[in-house]
């Protein structure tokens, strides 16, 4: 999967999959420095996720200040031929100043083997990592 640098920061686009529906997010920053991955709340309640009356919120903290996000375990989280099932990710506002529809965290990246090649800007999977 290719990379794509925009002010010096690795992006991809990701497809999740959620019950019986399919979304295409574009713009997730790859984050090695973050544990979880995080989705745009605006971009998945195109398909039905949305804080629910059962659901916690948490209040999250990085380098980008702070964010109060709720959880949600997905079917399927797909970068290019790979996937990651019955993953959970967070969901939030994403308000950081600049266009940015997710981060794709460590989570996602150790669980899928991913190998990340500045060389050729390219997200690479070896068959032989865990789906």
């Amino acid at each position: 999967m290719r990379l794509t640098l925009r002010d010096d920061l690795p992006f991809v686009q990701v497809t999740v999959i959620h019950r019986d529906a399919e979304l295409e997010i574009s713009d997730l920053l790859v984050d090695t420095g973050s544990a979880t991955t995080i989705l745009a709340a605006d971009q998945v309640a195109r398909i039905g996720i949305i804080p629910e009356p059962s659901d916690i919120l948490y209040t999250i903290r990085g380098v980008g200040g702070t964010e109060t996000v709720f959880t949600r375990r997905i079917g399927r989280l797909r970068i290019g031929q790979r996937d990651v099932t019955d993953f959970e990710v967070e969901v939030g506002g994403m308000d950081y100043g600049f266009e940015i529809q997710g981060i794709l965290g460590m989570d996602f990246l150790l669980q899928a083997g991913a190998i990340i090649n500045l060389r050729d800007l390219s997200l690479e999977f070896p068959s032989e990592a865990p789906d």
